[in-house]
């Protein structure tokens, strides 16, 4: 398995690419979409988007960045008999970060079926504010595992 530690590292990294895009990009479709009439072809078009948005490409990419995660952590802790990798401040913080960004994930998930549902009473301007936490969570786990700082 870990002769094909490179190629689970780049699968790895497509998919969490893909799923901040749809991090990035939903909060905007939310933004948006508070403009729309209930029951208008605009509101209608956003409950598309956002319903494919995330069935389609976020959850299966976030699947995928999780599944191929333990597999990169399964080969650096040989088969996690060795968890002291486990302990480094760099792995706590990227841990840490991906439960964060896997609970945004589903608050974003709840708030789509609130907008399916005409339910949603946050203001554009809040999805304005919010829409770049994922991004802010990124720049901590990239520079956390690319410095590998404590180590």
């Amino acid at each position: 398995m870990s002769g094909y530690y490179d190629l689970i590292r780049g699968l790895h990294i497509l998919a969490v690419i893909a799923w901040m895009a749809g991090l990035l990009y939903l909060p905007r479709l939310f933004a948006y979409h508070t403009r729309a009439a209930a029951g208008s072809e605009m509101d209608l078009t956003f409950k598309t988007m956002e319903r494919k948005l995330l069935s389609i490409i976020m959850t299966p990419a976030m699947l995928a960045a999780w599944v191929l995660g333990l597999m990169l952590l399964s080969i650096r802790t040989d088969g996690f008999k060795d968890p002291g990798l486990m302990l480094h401040p760099w792995l706590l913080t990227k841990l840490i970060g991906v439960v964060l960004m896997t609970s945004w994930h589903h608050f974003m998930a709840v708030n789509r079926k609130k907008f399916a549902e005409d339910r949603n009473k946050r203001p554009e301007r809040f999805w304005r504010m919010v829409n770049e936490v994922p991004f802010l969570l990124a720049i901590v786990m990239v520079i956390a595992v690319t410095t590998e700082f404590g180590h």
